[in-house]
């Protein structure tokens, strides 16, 4: 970016606002003009950086975090007056921790991501597991704004532990139940082959 990257990195925080107790901006009803990419990336372990460093203050990720959002490929951060592209290297976030709650209506996991969200695994927040190219499975859970948490490996192998066979249309596969709902993780000759 040009040397008034800086300056457009603080007109972008003063625009959002800084008061991290308040519920999530209404991004949905703001309609912006696209003022083209700003240069911030977020890595594959859910690192943010800005002109290639990384942003060391945790409120202001969890800032930016609170205004981010997916347009088909790409992720904007979005304030009343301005819109701006990012590049995301997998999922803008990562869950890392997950928790079992048991209830009247039966089994939640809830999952925390590293931007200390709260997200309860069910139908609207459902669990998805690609695999990478070398293989192994990629899991992540829906957060909100057309944005996913990767799992990280430990809370993936937590999950993993809770998984059960099920025949879901006609398919047998492993999988776990939360919200009312089950999500296969894999197919079941899958994971007994590799038993």
């Amino acid at each position: 970016m040009t040397s008034g990257a800086s300056g457009r990195l603080d007109e972008l925080v003063r625009a959002v606002g800084d008061d991290r107790a308040r519920p999530l901006p209404p991004v949905e009803n703001w309609n912006p003009p696209d003022c083209g990419e700003i240069d911030i990336v977020i890595d594959r372990e859910g690192v943010w950086h800005h002109e290639g460093r990384p942003i060391r203050r945790p409120a202001l990720v969890r800032l930016f975090a609170s205004v981010l959002k997916r347009e088909g490929e790409r992720h904007v951060l979005v304030t009343p007056v301005e819109k701006l592209g990012i590049r995301v290297e997998d999922a803008p976030f990562l869950a890392v921790e997950m928790n079992v709650e048991t209830g009247a209506s039966g089994t939640r996991l809830v999952f925390r991501t590293n931007m200390d969200d709260l997200v309860a695994c069910d139908e609207e927040h459902p669990l998805r597991v690609e695999t990478a190219a070398d293989g192994t499975p990629r899991p992540y859970i829906y957060v909100r704004r057309g944005l996913w948490a990767r799992l990280t490996r430990p809370v993936f192998l937590e999950l993993a532990e809770r998984a059960e066979e099920r025949i879901e249309g006609g398919q047998a596969s492993f999988g776990v139940a939360s919200g009312g709902a089950f999500f296969a993780l894999a197919p079941a000759g899958t994971v007994k082959e590799s038993l």
